[in-house]
């Protein structure tokens, strides 16, 4: 069976970083969403290179299990799908913390998160606990008010990205103890159609 797990630098010894599964943002939708910065008191923008889409929260675990993981993850057999953002909101409620476009959560996209989150309760790690909303974050923030932030995303309400291939999806690690980057990728996993699959094994 062909091996589609390709490790794009080797896991580090010792202990693992904290982990995550997710999708990289294309250079052009990234720039889309990088002039949606400024406007907004309070808000901590995360740079441009660390936009992504998380899939599943790992977290800090040891380098053991974080060999068996991204071992694990190649098991994923999915074909590509086209995404695309579709909207800015925020996270929080009357005490926003976060401000972030959210995906159109298509099948596509909500099967991979489903399967990736199978595999990992099986490795024994806790259910995320929480319904997947896929999304990417712009900003975390810390003194935005309700107020401010609803006049911020009126202004925006307009924002769609245009759509992207998603071709694979990636390990990442985080070494920031407050989030927003720098995020590194660990390992990469490419989907192929399943037609493309059987033409390997052949």
């Amino acid at each position: 069976m062909l091996r589609l797990l390709r490790f794009a630098r080797p896991i580090i010894a010792c202990v693992m970083p904290r982990l995550f599964t997710g999708l990289e943002i294309p250079r052009h939708v990234g720039e889309s969403l990088a002039i949606m910065r400024g406007g907004l008191p309070g808000a901590r923008w995360i740079d441009p290179e660390n936009y992504h889409l998380t899939l599943r929260f790992i977290g800090d675990i040891d380098d053991a299990l974080a060999r068996d993981i991204a071992g694990l993850l190649g098991r994923v057999q999915r074909r590509p799908f086209e995404l695309r953002l579709d909207g800015l909101t925020s996270f929080g409620g009357r005490k926003p913390r976060a401000l972030v476009a959210t995906a159109t959560p298509i099948a596509a996209l909500i099967e991979l998160q489903a399967e990736q989150e199978r595999l990992l309760q099986r490795m024994g790690l806790e259910p995320e606990g929480r319904k997947y909303i896929p999304h990417v974050t712009l900003a975390r923030l810390r003194e935005s008010s309700s107020w401010q932030v609803a006049d911020y995303l009126h202004a925006r309400a307009h924002y769609r990205s245009a759509s992207f291939e998603v071709s694979r999806f990636v390990l990442f690690s985080s070494r920031s103890s407050v989030g927003g980057g720098p995020y590194l990728v660990e390992a990469a996993y490419p989907l192929a159609a399943t037609e493309l699959r059987f033409a390997h094994q052949s």
